[in-house]
């Protein structure tokens, strides 16, 4: 019996030399390395500026600080999604708007997002789930043709005019959409680089955003280095300059920066990230082909105007319930194979049942729940590891 893991991380000898670079230099927090890297991501995803952070929820929460998003307002996300793409939203102290899912569908309802926007509504999360790009541009009509309720309420609000769109895009790093890459789809977006994600600095994020009109790109970058160190003026890169010692504290922010170290690994991986994206489609190929005569719905990863990351293999068997499900999951170990479930949409989570919302609101989520397996996804897999998953789930199946 063989032993299938889930998402370990794939670490080569280029990620360890340049931690070790990175050790000697006598520069492991925030400084050259991860500055290196937020330029790197930049030119990767086509935007002026990029700002590296401690995850994905960190970038979050920080965008919606920026624009000043809190208390009386009202912020639209999904409600099959991670809890990360909404407890920001509780942080902010501003109102959590569910949408359910379209049928038979991972991504909002869109009509569903067009009929709960209110003039309390400042922003819009879209969660690019399992790599896939959300329609952005969908999105944005729907934004234009609400235009009329926005009510701007900070001066950030003011200069974009409308209705802030975000994007979730932990899964997402490198997926493309109509020719743009994620990262420059979005007003702002927020990538994870934890450790089971595509690209990893073994804990971290970024943001990228698109330029707004009369907004310096600088600017920007320098609010989100506020709010991410302590609302300190200076990063210690900065004070290590000769008689530069000197700060202040402008606001009193969070710490929730990247450092060095990760910094090091994540300039590795992006090195060497093309050839992770292909290895990742290639077995998303052989599972497509060894599945293909099951009865089993899967993600399409790969079409004529998007490409994915490759993040997540999601698999839908049809016409079984969560009991079925549960007891495949099990079989699936036992046999060596550790699959996963994504997601438990978050109106069945106690945080948010206590928060007043009910999974019955939302019934093409739980339908989409139910059946779901997700299957092991990652470039440590070989070809034989993978085919092996394939006999296994046929045999799961056929029992």
């Amino acid at each position: 019996m063989k032993d299938i893991k889930f998402s370990p991380p794939d670490i080569t000898d280029a990620e360890i030399n340049e931690v070790i670079d990175t050790l000697k230099s006598g520069w492991i927090t925030t400084g050259p390395k991860t500055k290196l890297f937020e330029n790197k991501i930049a030119e990767y995803c086509g935007v002026n500026k990029t700002v590296c952070l401690n995850s994905n929820t960190a970038g979050l929460e920080l965008i919606l600080r920026l624009f000043e998003i809190g208390a009386g307002d009202e912020v639209i996300v999904p409600v099959y999604t991670y809890t990360a793409s909404a407890s920001v939203i509780n942080h902010v102290g501003a109102k959590i708007v569910f949408v359910d899912c379209a049928k038979d569908s991972f991504e909002m309802d869109y009509n569903k997002v067009k009929e709960a926007i209110t003039e309390k509504t400042k922003a819009i999360i879209a969660v690019n789930f399992a790599g896939i790009v959300a329609n952005f541009d969908r999105i944005y009509e729907i934004v234009e043709e609400r235009k009329n309720l926005f009510k701007p309420s900070s001066k950030m609000q003011e200069k974009l005019g409308r209705i802030l769109v975000i994007a979730d895009a932990a899964h997402s790093f490198g997926a493309t959409r109509n020719g743009k890459k994620t990262g420059s789809i979005a007003d702002f977006s927020s990538f994870s680089f934890h450790a089971v994600k595509n690209l990893t600095t073994a804990e971290g994020g970024a943001v990228t955003w698109k330029t707004i009109p009369e907004v310096d790109d600088e600017e920007i970058y320098k609010m989100f280095m506020l709010y991410s160190l302590h609302g300190q003026n200076k990063d210690a890169l900065s004070k290590t300059k000769v008689g530069q010692w000197e700060y202040d504290i402008k606001i009193p922010g969070y710490k929730c920066n990247m450092t060095d170290i990760m910094a090091a690994i994540g300039i590795a991986q992006l090195g060497r990230y093309e050839q992770i994206l292909a290895r990742r489609k290639q077995i998303i190929e052989m599972y497509n082909e060894g599945l293909k005569d099951l009865p089993i719905t899967h993600l399409q990863h790969y079409t004529d105007n998007s490409s994915g990351s490759g993040h997540l293999y999601i698999t839908r068997v049809n016409g079984i319930d969560v009991e079925r499900r549960n007891e495949m999951i099990g079989k699936l170990a036992e046999m060596g194979v550790t699959t996963n479930v994504h997601y438990k949409p978050l109106a069945m989570m106690t945080a948010y049942k206590e928060l007043g919302y009910d999974i019955k609101d939302y019934p093409n989520a739980y339908d989409m729940y139910k059946n779901e397996i997700t299957l092991p996804l990652h470039t440590l897999l070989t070809d034989e590891e993978v085919e092996y998953v394939i006999r296994c789930v046929k045999e799961v199946l056929g029992g």
